[in-house]
């Protein structure tokens, strides 16, 4: 039968009659009879499957294992899935499987020792009768596969792993001729067998698949292995809840990215787009930022342009706080030669947006947001103009706190509320750019038109954000009308989470406050700093949070200072301080807290050093200026005009600060200057009737 739909007789390798036990025995090629019972053209149909191995056996002198997975092998070829299954069922492979592992260590070992001798081992497999097994048990998991059973084709492509694995504990050994056929059917199940796992669902057992096939070598390719590494770390970083334990994940994903990294750079595989995605993604994640600016400068050249180079080093620095460094490389971006004849507009932008939300930067900013508004004209994309018209206006108002010129002051104000009002025109939809225009108005002591941008922004924002609630309220508080400030407080504390609780709890104390409220005061900032120690507790906090959170509760023990230096109630006052100081020893607020104890205690001369010390570590911080003003005030006419000289300079820095106008006008008073000194209580009394609670 076998003849006849062939057309020729098969030849063997061995034509000796052999033993039955040929599948433990024998050394024989079946590749020649697969190349031939490829091209049957009839199908074979289930009831035939006994008549069809009986005929195999008998024509091939193969055993039962080797007669099914011949013909598994032709239906898988046809597609017939179903029908290939059923006859790799009848393979009582588990079985098999020690023996299999036997013949893989002891001639894999004969081969490695004495290459050039050919001997028979007895009660031994081939490595043939070995690859046929192995084939068959990969052709089922394929068709598992095929047939959408996922979980049970991964269970079968498992037993090829763990045969081969308790053969050659250490790894695949470097060898040629008949290995390669067991090497190359191995690595297609490894390469398999965590994509069935990933398929049926299991992430957790595609991950120890994965560490199985990485942990030994198995003589794959450069290339194979590159691909097995960046699908595991895909998994590692993208496997969601299933792929628990976060951050360990992540740090294998970055060892594995790491390397692949290297590899590129050793010319041992090609650069590949998304090994640089990935690596970004984990790094950033992890708060890595100065380490991915470490992976781009090692970059090879070609793979970025320069302005791209320096932009996306610009994103890492930024990121990583060092804006200075950031500001620098995008300087050279639009300085480069390239930029003339095809600007960078992702810099620019880039370079205008950390600009300004820093004023020390704030001449820089107007530098790239006016550089980005000529280039950009009135044809590119409308919301691109507008948020160069937004941080044009944000640098404008930056500039104008941080100038010493009057004139010049008015024009940054006047330029400032020109630019963010022509944002709003341009782009009616940006949450941001409305908000900035309410924050640049009650800064400029504009409350109407600042009341009403915050509440358009409220109700584009549908219910509000944690600083919409927070600039309402202050900007109700400017207007005196403390009550309705604690209620929208009240409101925003029931619809934020807690880190935005923390500092709404602060603003509902100084408000309670405002009203001559100590005790309330005091019981609200108790609740505060109990929320803030438990938060300290907890673990796995970012960064930035536990930053925050610090702030809050130096801030807090400085506020709870204030109040118990009004009820002159030392002991306490001491103790909050000491707490403030334990968060942050050498932060000017805390000196300034002690100098006002001292200060209240007439201990004039032990306070000016304590604000001395405040203004040694923030040479312009102005509470510490007008507190060291005052104390110079009362200690006689000669220390006026230094007194004075400290005004001026706290007014330059601040120039809505009320208290300096106040002491401005007890100067001029004390000097005999009767009409100026009225001026000066006039401004203070103006500018301390729309001042907030705390600082816009």
């Amino acid at each position: 039968m076998l003849c006849s739909c062939s057309g020729e007789r098969i030849k063997f390798e061995e034509p000796q009659p052999q033993s039955p036990e040929s599948l433990a025995t024998r050394d024989f090629s079946a590749s020649g009879f697969s190349s031939r019972i490829g091209d049957w053209d009839s199908k074979i149909e289930d009831a035939q499957v006994d008549e069809a191995e009986s005929t195999l056996r008998e024509a091939l002198s193969l055993n039962y294992e080797e007669a099914r997975a011949l013909l598994g092998r032709l239906e898988y070829q046809k597609g017939n899935f179903d029908a290939a299954l059923q006859v790799f069922q009848g393979i009582d492979i588990r079985s098999l499987s020690p023996r299999m592992s036997k013949a893989i260590f002891e001639r894999t070992r004969r081969r490695k020792s004495r290459p050039k001798v050919n001997e028979m081992l007895h009660g031994v497999m081939s490595l043939h009768s070995v690859n046929l097994l192995l084939e068959a048990i990969l052709l089922k998991s394929k068709s598992l596969e095929e047939l959408g059973r996922f979980k049970e084709a991964a269970r079968e492509c498992t037993i090829i792993l763990d045969t081969v694995e308790s053969a050659l504990p250490y790894g695949m050994p470097l060898e040629n001729g008949e290995n390669c056929r067991l090497q190359e059917n191995f690595h297609k199940s490894i390469e398999l067998l965590p994509k069935l796992w990933i398929k049926a669902g299991v992430l957790t057992e595609a991950m120890t698949a994965y560490r199985r096939i990485l942990i030994k070598p198995w003589n794959l390719s450069p290339i194979r292995i590159a691909i097995i590494q960046k699908e595991f770390a895909v998994i590692l970083l993208y496997g969601g809840v299933e792929a628990s334990h976060l951050f360990d994940n992540t740090e294998e994903a970055l060892l594995l990215l790491f390397i692949l990294v290297r590899k590129v750079l050793n010319g041992e595989i090609e650069w590949e787009s998304e090994i640089m995605d990935h690596l970004t993604f984990a790094l950033s994640v992890s708060g890595n930022f100065e380490t991915l600016a470490e992976h781009v400068e090692q970059a090879l050249p070609g793979i970025y342009t320069r302005a791209e180079r320096w932009y996306f080093l610009a994103l890492c620095y930024s990121a990583a706080g060092k804006i200075e460094v950031a500001v620098s490389l995008l300087k050279k971006v639009v300085g480069s030669p390239e930029a003339r004849n095809k600007p960078h507009f992702h810099s620019i932008l880039l370079g205008a947006k950390l600009c300004s939300q820093d004023k020390v930067y704030a001449q820089e900013g107007i530098f790239f947001a006016q550089t980005l508004v000529n280039l950009v004209g009135s044809n590119q994309n409308r919301h691109f103009i507008g948020q160069a018209h937004k941080f044009l206006g944000i640098c404008y108002g930056n500039a104008a706190r941080t100038s010493i010129s009057d004139s010049e002051r008015r024009v940054y104000h006047k330029e400032s509320l020109k630019s963010l009002n022509r944002a709003v025109e341009i782009d009616k939809g940006e949450l941001d750019t409305v908000f900035s225009l309410g924050t640049e108005s009650a800064f400029q002591r504009n409350l109407t038109v600042a009341f009403d941008s915050v509440m358009l922004y409220s109700s584009m924002m549908a219910g509000g954000s944690t600083k919409g609630w927070k600039l309402l309220s202050q900007i109700l508080s400017a207007e005196q009308r403390f009550e309705d400030a604690e209620i929208i407080v009240d409101l925003a504390i029931d619809e934020t989470e807690k880190i935005d609780q923390f500092s709404l709890l602060r603003l509902k104390a100084v408000l309670q406050v405002s009203q001559e409220q100590p005790k309330e005061a005091i019981e609200t900032y108790r609740v505060l700093l109990g929320l803030i120690g438990a938060q300290r507790e907890q673990a796995n906090s970012f960064d930035a949070e536990l930053v925050e959170t610090k702030r809050l509760e130096m801030e807090a023990w400085q506020d709870l200072a204030k109040i118990y230096i009004d009820l002159e109630s030392w002991p306490d006052v001491e103790i909050c301080i000491d707490r403030a100081k334990s968060v942050g020893f050498y932060s000017p607020e805390n000196w300034h807290a002690t100098g006002m104890m001292l200060k209240a205690q007439e201990r004039k001369r032990e306070a000016l050093v304590a604000f001395s010390v405040s203004l040694s570590i923030e040479p312009d911080y102005v509470p510490s200026i007008v507190s060291t003003a005052e104390v110079l005030i009362t200690m006689g006419s000669k220390s006026l005009p230094i007194a004075r000289s400290f005004l001026m300079n706290a007014l330059r820095l601040e120039p809505t600060e009320h208290r300096v106008w106040m002491n401005l006008g007890l100067i001029s008073k004390m000097e005999g200057s009767t009409m100026q000194a009225a001026e000066f209580f006039q401004a203070a009394h103006e500018l301390m009737m729309s001042a907030p609670v705390l600082p816009f």
